[in-house]
């Protein structure tokens, strides 16, 4: 196996190389609340990281992958984010439901779907959420029931994350009738280009709709696309859980000091920087980002009960306080909109708010934190 540094420097050199020409224009682009920005360019930049074999580096080799170890992933990502190149569009794919299908998937499953998420032909999105089960999951109520060869699946999802892009949808149904709970759900995969299935984009706080509502009536998909065995789907998507915050988060931490460092420059240019507490509120954002980047390495190849809510609790706080402190250091001009548009830091303000929400809330990880790693007293529910 190529060692690490060699395989940092070929992936520095690639994207050095790449990077030019149509994809020079995509640098920076993409990422939460970005998604808009150039995706079908973006998706053709993902495909040519595919044809290089920089896709699904940790996936095992017979199923397409590198097979290369956490720390190559980390080097990756890392000099991915230190070369400003735009964000890929397959992450749902490549880093939730094809480890997902490796882990718990049948042979079938693999090879139907494993070669189209390597090479950027089929997009995904997560159908977990609902109205009424944010981020309790095992408060679902879509259900899905066997009839004939056949999976019908109704109810709605919600905050589904670019489902009107994919083709692919992964769905955490009750297939059991009068279960409850964790009990009786099914992982199912799901086809989006269907007569049973309507996508209604949700506007967000920036003008953009990333995320969607999606609506199952007497939607269908074939018996054998369950993941695991039916009624064990909570088993298979907490698995999907643990592939989500993977060595990605290194990367998103080198583009959360980009962020900072384009705060404290609009700050020595504005005048703010002179201003005592202002310049707190930067020291203190700049000793979190080193905090998180050390949790990171040190959690990186262990599993512990509880790192990755810890994880979530520290980069949303972390992302969502840097927002505020972007409005702090532009002031009155951070009220105003310029041609009409959001600048990069309204823009980084507002989205930023939902960070302590998607992927679980703030509750919800300290919550899971108390009870199942310090063994606390579960929280009393009200009446």
């Amino acid at each position: 196996m190529i060692e690490v540094q060699e395989f940092r420097a070929e992936v520095r050199q690639w994207l050095a190389d790449n990077l030019v020409g149509e994809f020079a224009a995509l640098k920076g682009l993409g990422g939460p609340g970005r998604e808009h920005e150039a995706f079908d360019e973006r998706r053709a930049w993902n495909q040519h990281l595919a044809g290089a074999g920089l896709t699904c580096l940790g996936w095992p080799e017979e199923h397409g992958g590198r097979g290369l170890t956490v720390a190559h992933r980390v080097a990756f990502y890392e000099e991915y984010a230190l070369a400003n190149a735009p964000d890929k569009v397959n992450h749902l794919g490549e880093e939730l439901v094809g480890p997902t299908l490796i882990a718990y998937g049948t042979p079938e499953q693999q090879s139907r779907f494993l070669p189209r998420i390597l090479d950027v032909t089929e997009l995904w999105s997560q159908g977990y959420s609902e109205p009424g089960a944010g981020s309790d999951l095992a408060n679902v109520s879509t259900t899905a029931e066997l009839v004939g060869d056949e999976w019908v699946i109704n109810g709605q999802k919600v905050w589904t994350s670019l489902a009107h892009w994919a083709q692919w949808v992964f769905v955490v149904a009750r297939s059991e009738k009068g279960s409850k709970r964790h009990a009786g759900l099914s992982y199912l995969l799901v086809p989006l280009e269907q007569p049973g299935v309507e996508i209604r984009p949700i506007v967000q706080l920036t003008g953009d709709s990333e995320f969607n509502e999606v609506f199952f009536d007497d939607a269908r998909t074939d018996a054998s696309l369950v993941v695991g065995e039916p009624g064990d789907g909570w088993r298979v998507a907490m698995g999907t859980l643990t592939f989500e915050r993977g060595v990605s988060t290194l990367g998103q931490q080198i583009r959360y000091a980009r962020e900072l460092s384009g705060i404290v420059d609009l700050a020595k240019n504005t005048g703010a920087i002179d201003d005592p507490l202002i310049r707190e509120k930067l020291t203190r954002s700049w000793v979190g980002l080193k905090t998180m980047r050390s949790y990171a390495l040190a959690t990186m190849d262990v599993e512990q009960p509880g790192q990755d809510n810890v994880s979530k609790l520290l980069w949303a706080n972390w992302h969502r306080e840097l927002g505020e402190i972007a409005m702090d250091v532009q002031g009155k001009a951070g009220m105003l909109l310029a041609g009409g548009e959001f600048d990069e830091w309204q823009r980084l303000y507002l989205f930023s708010r939902s960070d302590t929400i998607y992927g679980g809330s703030n509750e919800i990880q300290r919550n899971i934190i108390a009870e199942r790693v310090l063994g606390l007293p579960r929280e009393a529910k009200g009446a």
